[in-house]
């Protein structure tokens, strides 16, 4: 590359020079030569302090990561005979954390005999999700892992699908 478009320290245009200049006047001002564009012709070269812009840089980078929203998997766990005002009080903080832009694994848990009756697990985050409609839908369907019957929920309005189980997801025993 025998030329260069260099633009100087202050952003203004120098002009298309030869590389040997751009690298002499980066050297007698203690800048940095930094080739901006390759691809263009003549190439788009830029006197700046390096180390200086890199630091800046990352500086941005840190003050975007901060800003950046984490969404967290947030976790309510019921039992499949839950009281009106234990359920409401759980579908508020689940609306809570929707509302905040988290998901929510919402688990079902059964114990001994409960386990032959799955339908209520199933019927009660049906009524979750229903109740919830608009603020949150479902991700993840409801499904068995051991005792527990799980379902996911994220923020957003997206049509749920829905919550009824798989014909072969529910035990017959």
């Amino acid at each position: 590359m025998r030329q260069v478009r260099l633009i100087d320290e202050q952003g203004n245009q120098v002009g298309v020079v030869d590389t040997r200049e751009a690298l002499r006047m980066a050297k007698e001002r203690e800048y940095d030569l930094v080739l901006v564009s390759p691809n263009a012709v003549p190439p788009v070269a830029k006197l700046l302090d390096y180390g200086k812009w890199r630091y800046e840089q990352q500086q941005a980078d840190k003050e975007a990561r901060k800003k950046a929203k984490r969404t967290e998997l947030k976790s309510m766990k019921l039992r499949p005979k839950i009281e009106a005002h234990d359920y409401n009080t759980k579908v508020g903080h689940i609306r809570r954390f929707l509302e905040e832009g988290h998901k929510v694994k919402v688990t079902i848990m059964f114990r001994g005999r409960e386990m032959a009756h799955q339908e209520l697990g199933y019927r009660l985050l049906e009524r979750i999700a229903k109740d919830l409609e608009g603020i949150g839908f479902v991700e993840m369907r409801p499904e068995m892992l051991g005792r527990d019957m799980n379902m996911v929920m994220a923020p957003g309005s997206k049509p749920s699908a829905p919550v009824a189980p798989a014909a072969s997801s529910i035990n017959p025993a």
